[in-house]
């Protein structure tokens, strides 16, 4: 990439990447998120390394000198959760496995080693011959990667072995096929930036590919394959050839320990034989600017697998042309007519006489042959996108950038996407579905990546969306992470040298109340306890075991989530979740000392609004001590929500030790608020409504029944039409919460008297009022967002601030007039 198309971050930048979410982007726009499986290249970079299913050999603990196949359950980071096989469906014998410690093998090491292969004591019954048996249970069976069993690679994602100064051999796609050495400056998610070797203190060629990309290859590829290592032109003359000779030897003393493991490259795309001829004419997609279909030239064919395309252009003083290398498979040509017979736009070259373009007439003048249909792959459309449907994609003008995308157009298997929040706008881009520069839903999120987000999703600077974590807290708890490497606790014997760190058994009692968020079946599914071991791996898999039995387990992330005002006690874990396709990332405070971990695993529970036993390093049997059992889901969340502190005295059960203040007033997140854009969502809210146990009315996020039930209450003798009105009329927040009248001891330049109870009001009414006061030039918003009597009432100031983007002025008078309103409500309608 050219140093000419890299601009610095606006100074926004920070503000937009906490501002935007996907949920509610999606929720806003009305548009769904094209499927995770359409997505090979990165469904690909994530089946590398451990998965429930594969097998390996382990030490038995009963004694040690034997080894027995199990099977992984569960993985969570270096943790494994492992059943040897034989236990069937019975997870009582589960037990977990820190990777870096414990005696594990992929199949096949015991007969190579002359290790014995034994049947553990608790199933020799159920195994009678064992030779039988492994036949049985390895055949087609996955075993676990040798490579991350074993060596310097033990215990690391195979993705993470492309760290940066990792070498890789990069072909030279725009002028010639030869090869040269590129190092690894930064690894997102298999996304490589890549610097040429010699240049390490400049960033003006630097590029962005793939790790499957088929032009990348590991170091050696070159020499294997017949090409020579050469740097490309476009840098050659920085460096005289004996400074590049010296570079290349450099490179292969220390080869060994830049080296790449050739098992990740397994899944590359193969290249297939083509069938071009020099001076064949085809319409193409030039891959650096990808906006327009142009006619293009087969200007040279290397071999049996390269040729290279030249985009046509017919003028005289014509000095730069734009020329790119190709195989059978490379995306963005087609045979001649193709744009015709798909209703699309041809350019033609420049140069060219007339404005309708004529393949007939083209080929004619230009004295050559059309490509026939067999040189070019078969296209499909059964590839999941569909029109409207959003990603993320790179900007080919700024590879360094990572845009929202919307599909605006679909032709076979291609693409139309129209990017939005680049720096500089670009027109919409054509792209295969099998491009490697378009991502699912999330994808920069969960790789820690800034995605440019759309300009106009940010209403107010100073909103926060919780479960998007600022770069600077990622790295940090990664350096924290990095720390405690050599702490890593597994095995008996390093529990008595350090107790200190060592974290007792963390039981899932799922006979506890499991609150709003947490499904109780999913609970009950859950192992029966995770540990003993190092605190920070096994309560990172506790929460990820919670995260993952939750309704929305990014709604349980947004629970869990460091608060940035907090006091800082603890470690800093990034914990994600995924939830309809799209994932999420947050950091949260763990604690490192087994002294703090009831107390952690309490204060957690009441966060997640659930029974303080449903887990931690006690083992309810029979009854809860909390008494949970007894109570309902609205009369317990009465108590311990995030409702607890407006209720006076104690609640049922002996709960007397909650820590009730536990999150301050001030610092609670401002649910979200959707009156203008989704009012009819709204009409039914009442939690009490809610059978217990269903993900609706699951806390934050729903209407306070408390409120409404105040409010019912204020309006017991009014007439039944009203009142069933007043059922569906209720309050987000405190500063909502409508006042009694004889509480109102506001004073007003002048009482309002209503014609009309304002809860029956239209439209028109609303906006009519308001023509009548001093804000009548912003009843033009209110007719536009369909505020009718009832949003009217539910107005505040933070929300008129947020929702119309007015400044503090207008918002206060317009508040003044909407309290006006609710005050004569109160005083002509409520009693």
């Amino acid at each position: 990439m050219n140093g000419e198309q890299q601009y610095d971050a606006d100074a926004g930048s920070s503000v937009e990447e906490v501002e935007f979410n996907w949920d509610e982007y999606l929720e806003d726009t009305g548009a769904t998120a094209a499927p995770h499986g359409s997505f090979k290249h990165v469904d690909t970079s994530l089946q590398n390394g451990f998965a429930p299913g594969m097998k390996l050999e382990v030490a038995v603990k009963s004694d040690q000198n034997t080894y027995w196949v199990a099977t992984i359950i569960t993985t969570c980071g270096q943790l494994l959760l492992l059943r040897y096989d034989g236990y069937g469906e019975d997870r009582k014998a589960d037990f977990w496995c820190d990777i870096m410690t414990a005696d594990l093998h992929p199949i096949g090491w015991c007969e190579q080693n002359k290790k014995i292969l034994k049947v553990p004591e608790g199933i020799k019954e159920k195994i009678p011959d064992q030779e039988e048996f492994l036949q049985r249970v390895l055949k087609g069976a996955c075993s676990a990667p040798a490579n991350l069993l074993e060596g310097l690679h033990r215990g690391k994602n195979p993705l993470d072995l492309i760290a940066p100064g990792s070498r890789l051999e990069l072909q030279n796609i725009r002028d010639s096929l030869e090869a040269w050495i590129v190092n690894v400056v930064e690894n997102v998610g298999g996304r490589l930036k890549l610097r040429y070797e010699g240049l390490e203190d400049s960033d003006k060629f630097d590029q962005w590919l793939f790790y499957l990309d088929p032009f990348l290859h590991q170091v050696g590829w070159a020499a294997q394959h017949g090409y020579s290592l050469q740097p490309p032109l476009a840098i050659r003359s920085l460096k005289s050839e004996a400074d590049w000779q010296e570079i290349l030897k450099k490179v292969k003393v220390e080869e060994e320990e830049s080296s790449v493991p050739t098992d990740l490259f397994k899944d590359k795309p193969v290249i297939g034989v083509h069938s071009f001829s020099e001076g064949m004419k085809l319409e193409a997609v030039d891959p650096v600017a990808p906006f327009v279909i142009s006619p293009a030239t087969v200007l040279k064919v290397y071999n049996e697998k390269y040729f290279m395309i030249q985009i046509d252009d017919l003028r005289p003083d014509c000095t730069t042309s734009q020329s790119y290398i190709c195989h059978v498979n490379s995306a963005g040509i087609f045979p001649v007519q193709w744009s015709l017979k798909n209703g699309l736009h041809l350019s033609p070259p420049p140069g060219y006489p007339g404005q309708d373009f004529d393949w007939a007439d083209y080929l004619k003048q230009c004295g050559a042959e059309a490509a026939p249909q067999s040189c070019f792959p078969l296209l499909t459309s059964d590839h999941g996108f569909k029109e409207n449907m959003k990603l993320e994609a790179v900007n080919p003008v700024d590879p360094e950038e990572v845009c929202i995308a919307t599909v605006t157009k679909l032709k076979d298997s291609y693409l139309w996407l129209q990017l939005e929040g680049s720096k500089k706008p670009v027109p919409d881009c054509i792209v295969s579905v099998e491009s490697m520069n378009i991502f699912p839903v999330g994808w920069c999120e969960t790789n820690g990546y800034q995605l440019r987000p759309p300009r106009k999703a940010i209403v107010n600077k100073q909103k926060k969306i919780a479960v998007v974590q600022p770069e600077k807290q990622i790295l940090s708890s990664r350096t924290v992470h990095d720390g405690l490497k050599n702490q890593e606790l597994n095995s008996s014997d390093s529990v008595v040298i350090n107790g200190k760190y060592c974290c007792p058994k963390i039981y899932f009692n799922h006979r506890c109340f499991s609150g709003p968020y947490l499904n109780k079946g999913r609970i009950a599914e859950l192992p029966q306890s995770v540990g003993p071991g190092n605190c920070v791996l096994v309560l990172k898999e506790v929460l990820t075991l919670l995260i993952n039995a939750a309704y929305k387990p990014s709604r349980v992330l947004r629970e869990l989530q460091l608060d940035e005002e907090a006091a800082w006690h603890g470690h800093g874990e990034t914990l994600k979740a995924k939830y309809k396709g799209k994932s999420y990332r947050a950091t949260v405070e763990v604690v490192r000392t087994a002294d703090r971990v009831a107390e952690f695993c309490r204060k957690t529970c009441i966060k997640l609004e659930c029974c303080p036993n449903l887990f931690g390093p006690q083992m309810v049997l029979d009854k809860c001590s909390e008494n949970c059992s007894v109570l309902t889901k609205t009369k317990y969340t009465h108590y311990y929500g995030k409702r607890k502190n407006k209720r006076i005295g104690r609640p049922p059960g002996g709960h007397s030790n909650l820590e009730v203040a536990m999150k301050k007033p001030n610092k609670r997140r401002k649910r979200r608020k959707h009156f203008f854009v989704h009012k009819k969502k709204r009409s039914s809210t009442s939690v009490d409504n809610t059978p217990a146990g269903s993900p609706q009315g699951s806390g934050g996020e729903e209407e306070d029944d408390q409120d409404e039930s105040e409010l019912s209450h204020s309006l017991a003798q009014d007439r039944d039409k009203r009142k069933r009105k007043l059922r569906t009329f209720s309050f987000s927040d405190d500063e909502n919460k409508p006042p009694s009248p004889k509480d109102i001891k506001m004073e007003v330049a002048e009482k309002l008297q209503l014609d009309s109870n304002p809860l029956e009001w239209s439209v028109a009414d609303v906006v009519r009022f308001l023509k009548s006061t001093d804000c009548a030039p912003l009843a033009r918003i209110f007719l536009d967002q369909e505020i009718d009597g009832q949003a009217l009432l539910l107005l505040t100031l933070p929300t008129v601030q947020e929702c119309m983007d007015l400044k503090l002025g207008p918002a206060i008078k317009l508040c003044h007039h909407i309290e006006r309103v609710k005050l004569a409500f109160y005083q002509q309608f409520a009693n």
